[in-house]
């Protein structure tokens, strides 16, 4: 019988590429539960094409035009984010494609792991809030976790049939995004539009922003930390601007692997649908002779100073994730709707995390309270710098 897959952010990016991928193993998958936040007609759409049992609309407004447009289907139709936490644990649901952008993703999230399903993470900050907690969980429960961004799925890859064996370091790869080269006057000038330009990913644009200012990779560095249970100095990040090595491993012999591919989310979607076994895919090919030259380079820290914060909230641990999270989280909002200078997204990170109560061992209910209080802080400090343009 195919696996019965519950998608949630089914209109994002990952969503998006996701189903595409879906669609051409019908024998291996089948799309039982689609969950949207706002875009409502492209989640009908989808309805119709795929036909799952239920759908969900996170945001509560929708719900009766949702209903309407499905009402001649056999489909169910749930609206508000508890209805998203129970579609995930029910029991004719066998994978969880978790991609739901940002902290809105980390509730059912948890969900599916008390459940016990095989998750396709793709929501980095559930970890990155909360990575402790969700580790206790996966044990409890016995779910399964497979990393979906592809900088993870790298090193999960090159740790398979390496039980056992210790890892000295990772090293994941970044590409710099699209202000690589720019100097930090130049910085105080670029618009959304321009942070928005990716050189080789199609994301979304919350991803894509942070990508361009470092703060996607720093996330990536605290996801890392719990996925693979490391220390935070046995993690790097290396600049490599093709894209085309998307980690390394590092093994105590000195040994060091690395995945490589073009730069396709679809490759590690498929991987994680489909892990322990490898689908035949029709996906483009790498081809070595096409790749002139592979080049690396150390971030610049003092550039693109995002990356320096995360580092710093991993180290501190407890509850700084969560406020670095939140604070961006605003920060970035506030540049898409020009209120701030790109140049100004790790001010006001900085600022929330000097400004907000630490907690050194949080539970969840803390972490709640931590992100809402962030935010605010977060807002004000925007606000501040809004007036002061």
């Amino acid at each position: 019988m195919p696996e019965r897959v519950a998608l949630l952010g089914s209109t994002g990016s990952i969503g998006t590429q996701a189903l595409d991928i879906i669609s051409k193993y019908p024998d291996k998958f089948t799309i039982e539960v689609l969950v949207a936040g706002n875009n409502i007609d492209l989640l009908i759409e989808q309805a119709f094409k795929f036909q799952p049992d239920s759908v969900v609309i996170a945001n509560p407004d929708y719900y009766l035009k949702l209903k309407e447009c499905l009402y001649n289907t056999n489909i169910k139709v749930y609206a508000g984010n508890e209805a998203v936490e129970q579609v995930v644990a029910a029991s004719n649901v066998d994978v969880v494609v978790a991609s739901i952008v940002g902290y809105s993703g980390v509730r059912p999230t948890i969900a599916a792991i008390k459940a016990g399903k095989k998750i396709a993470l793709a929501n980095k900050e559930t970890l990155v809030v909360a990575g402790e907690i969700i580790g206790k969980l996966v044990s409890e429960y016995g779910s399964t976790i497979i990393p979906v961004d592809s900088e993870h799925s790298a090193i999960f890859q090159c740790l398979v049939g390496e039980s056992g064996n210790p890892i000295e370091k990772i090293t994941l790869t970044a590409s710099g995004g699209p202000f690589l080269n720019l100097t930090e006057e130049m910085l105080m000038h670029v618009r959304p539009c321009d942070a928005l330009k990716h050189p080789n990913w199609n994301m979304g644009c919350k991803v894509t922003i942070d990508s361009a200012s470092l703060m996607n990779k720093g996330l990536e560095v605290i996801e890392a930390k719990w996925l693979f249970d490391l220390k935070p100095e046995q993690i790097s990040v290396i600049i490599h601007p093709q894209s085309i090595i998307h980690s390394f491993v590092h093994f105590a012999d000195g040994s060091v692997k690395a995945q490589l591919g073009v730069p396709d989310m679809r490759v590690p979607i498929l991987y994680a649908l489909s892990y322990p076994e490898r689908l035949q895919s029709d996906l483009p090919r790498l081809m070595l002779s096409d790749c002139k030259s592979l080049t690396f380079s150390d971030p610049d820290e003092k550039k693109f100073r995002n990356l320096h914060l995360a580092f710093l909230a991993l180290n501190r641990g407890g509850n700084m994730p969560c406020i670095l999270n939140a604070a961006n989280e605003m920060a970035v909002n506030a540049f898409m709707e020009e209120k701030i200078g790109f140049n100004q997204l790790p001010e006001i990170v900085e600022y929330t995390m000097e400004n907000c109560q630490f907690s050194p061992s949080p539970d969840m209910d803390f972490l709640e309270l931590t992100n809402t209080n962030a935010r605010e802080t977060a807002l004000r400090f925007i606000n501040k710098l809004h007036k002061e343009r």
